[in-house]
């Protein structure tokens, strides 16, 4: 078994001041998303190996989340900045055998389309809100039933958990 996080990279400016997509930075509200949501994170599933754009924003949020996940080792990949689904999917099957939980942080559209192609088995609440949107600092987890990463399938994993910061502060002001 083999477990499979995809994040969303957290809120940004909307321009940056090199006027290049690239070059956007978190807002305020990114930087404290990322570390909410690194702290649940460490609860939870700490990864070997993150995957993570090289795309500032991306890089900030990884910035902000490493302190949570002190034994992650990571990889900024070029390749992955503003990547298609499929793009995705190969560099998570080029990921080590060595590794069983690995943690891939990157962009939309790509990274919501490939969570939602993933998904063989799911909670319909979860299964719902995820087909609506992957937003900010989302995160989805899912338990992969493979021997390496190779083998990834698509329609093959579950879902375990989809968290947003919006819900960890709702579950937060709920108690």
């Amino acid at each position: 078994m083999r477990h499979l996080i995809l994040l969303r990279h957290a809120k940004t400016e909307r321009d940056s001041e090199s006027g290049e997509d690239y070059d956007r930075r978190l807002d305020e509200r990114g930087q404290l998303d990322s570390a909410l949501i690194g702290a649940w994170l460490a609860a939870r599933q700490v990864p070997e190996l993150a995957l993570v754009s090289s795309a500032v924003r991306a890089r900030e949020t990884w910035d902000l989340l490493a302190p949570h996940l002190p034994r992650c080792r990571v990889e900024f990949q070029d390749g992955l900045y503003l990547a298609n689904p499929l793009q995705i999917f190969k560099a998570i099957r080029r990921a080590p055998d060595s590794v069983t939980s690995l943690l891939v942080l990157g962009h939309n559209p790509g990274l919501h389309e490939l969570a939602w192609n993933l998904i063989g088995e799911a909670p319909a609440s979860e299964r719902d809100t995820l087909a609506r949107n992957l937003p900010t600092c989302g995160t989805v987890m899912f338990d992969c039933p493979i021997p390496t990463w190779s083998k990834l399938a698509l329609q093959a994993n579950t879902l375990r958990e989809f968290m947003t910061p919006k819900q960890l502060k709702a579950d937060s002001n709920a108690r």
